[in-house]
């Protein structure tokens, strides 16, 4: 029988998204299978604004085996605990989505329903008390989880927040060490086979021609292969999601070290705040069509809480999906595929599950054409659950003091996307489909921080009586305030477990 392996990978661009395809590969793909080459050019800047994550990340560095006091270390990282959201519902408004579980589910009905209607009896807290992550990011504190029974402290559920461009060299020296060989160079034509339009192989500037088998597109917006060279298409969301611009920024670290993600929404878009060892990274995303990209500098720089540490840097994208992430003998992985904007992080998570999918349908010469449709079927369903997730933040605010807010309020939205905001509005249910990315707690966190309640509750929840019920919702309460007293702070956890060495540009 003939070997139909694919005996030769190409990888085009660097940056975290082909540096994560590469270390994956060296990790899982034995060096006598085939050769793993990654094509990158340092005139070619990289989008480098993915520095807040999701914890799903932590599976990809166990995957590949990485210490995680290590990595904290090489990227100058630090812990997230969720995302605090200023602005958003209505100016003065402040929400966190918090990473982990809300309360604790009774009697199998959701923990939500029970404080609902204690909550529209005023006889409990917001629903952030219940929340352990809300209340240790408001405090600044952070551990990981330990082996303490039913405590919230067994089950922490944290990410990370750090420098892109160390990241992805961390993960070069892990996928060189792993036979990943790294080439510096511009293509500048790319081959298709006459017969059936594979790409057969890339023409470098310096006149190498590069064939190979599989092309992984790694390169940004740009998407040389899957768009410029196959032609594969793309579904623009900016009619849903307006923003299409963004200004960013390093400055100063400031005390203290926050464990969380700061989003601060502004009159056209909103603000991100990114705490590292070494600095703060932050950015304005905004709509070109209701603001001028001068007056979103200013904003930015005016709404720092530190000295700069550069030129802020202007950054152009659409919002949306390429029609096909799997197109022939080609996957686009990264912004090449797809770009949401990154108010959820959800853009190196999208990298993770592109690479683990790809694993799962991993081909052979023949590149079967039933596993390529249901990739592409799997990516499609992730990318719009995601979009839907994404646009409720725009679309439930009350906001009416400038165009942008009034667009967004008033747009229409996708029908699966308002069946679910019609549902959580009748009674509080929130259904997650197909295993989709965000959760229904996450679901719920945002509905209830942008002023969107249910009219009712679940009707099981009148089976306790409102003295047991309110005894109850006390004392879950209780058990997180108590948890929380007893972590340290993330400067203190950090101080101990992951301190990064300074930076050369670092004050001594």
């Amino acid at each position: 029988m003939s070997d139909k392996r694919i005996k030769n990978i190409i990888i085009l661009g660097g940056g975290t998204a082909g540096w994560m395809t590469a270390a994956t590969m060296g990790k899982l793909l034995k060096q006598n299978y085939c050769n793993i080459r990654l094509i990158e050019s340092d005139d070619i800047s990289t989008v480098g604004v993915g520095e807040a994550t999701i914890p799903q990340i932590q599976i990809f560095n166990r995957t590949l085996g990485i210490d995680e006091n290590e990595f904290i270390k090489r990227t100058q990282g630090t812990f997230k605990l969720g995302i605090e959201f200023v602005n958003w519902g209505q100016i003065g408004d402040k929400y966190t989505h918090a990473f982990g579980e809300i309360g604790q589910n009774i009697d199998g009905i959701p923990f939500f329903h029970y404080w609902w209607k204690m909550r529209q009896k005023n006889k409990v807290p917001d629903i952030g008390a219940y929340s352990l992550n809300t209340i240790a990011g408001h405090q600044n504190k952070f551990m990981r989880s330990i082996d303490a029974g039913n405590s919230p402290l067994s089950n922490i559920a944290y990410a990370y927040q750090f420098d892109a461009g160390l990241y992805a060299k961390f993960l070069r020296e892990y996928s060189e060490q792993r036979g990943v060989i790294r080439s510096e160079g511009k293509v500048v034509e790319t081959r298709l086979r006459e017969s059936d339009g594979f790409i057969e192989s890339l023409v470098l500037e310096s006149g190498e021609v590069v064939a190979g088998d599989l092309f992984i597109d790694c390169s940004g917006g740009r998407a040389v292969l899957i768009e410029e060279a196959l032609k594969t298409g793309f579904d623009d969301w900016s009619h849903w999601l307006p923003c299409d611009s963004a200004w960013a920024v390093p400055c100063e670290r400031t005390e203290p070290l926050k464990p969380y993600t700061s989003s601060t929404a502004h009159t056209a878009g909103w603000q991100w705040r990114i705490p590292l060892q070494h600095r703060t990274g932050n950015g304005h995303v905004f709509s070109s069509k209701f603001m001028g990209d001068e007056e979103a500098r200013d904003i930015l720089m005016n709404n720092l809480d530190g000295k700069p540490l550069a030129e802020p840097r202007l950054l152009k994208f659409s919002t949306g999906r390429r029609k096909k992430s799997w197109n022939k003998n080609c996957v686009a992985i990264g912004l090449s595929s797809g770009f949401f904007e990154p108010i959820e992080s959800t853009n190196i998570h999208l990298v993770q599950t592109a690479i683990a999918r790809l694993m799962v349908f991993f081909p052979d010469l023949e590149f079967n054409q039933h596993d390529i449709d249901a990739y592409n079927q799997q990516t499609d369903f992730e990318y719009c659950s995601i979009r839907d997730f994404i646009i409720l933040h725009y679309k439930a605010t009350e906001r009416d003091d400038s165009a942008f807010w009034n667009h967004c309020r008033t747009m229409s939205i996708p029908d699966s996307l308002q069946q679910k905001i019609d549902q959580f509005s009748a009674n509080g249910n929130i259904i997650r489909n197909n295993m989709e990315l965000f959760n229904p707690t996450s679901w719920l966190e945002v509905f209830h921080g942008q002023r969107m309640h249910p009219k009712g509750y679940h009707p099981l929840v009148d089976s306790i009586p409102e003295e047991e019920l309110e005894r109850r919702l006390t004392f879950i309460q209780s058990v997180i305030t108590k948890s929380v007293e007893v972590m340290p702070t993330q400067q203190e956890f950090i101080h101990q477990h992951c301190l990064a060495p300074k930076m050369d540009n670092e004050k001594s």
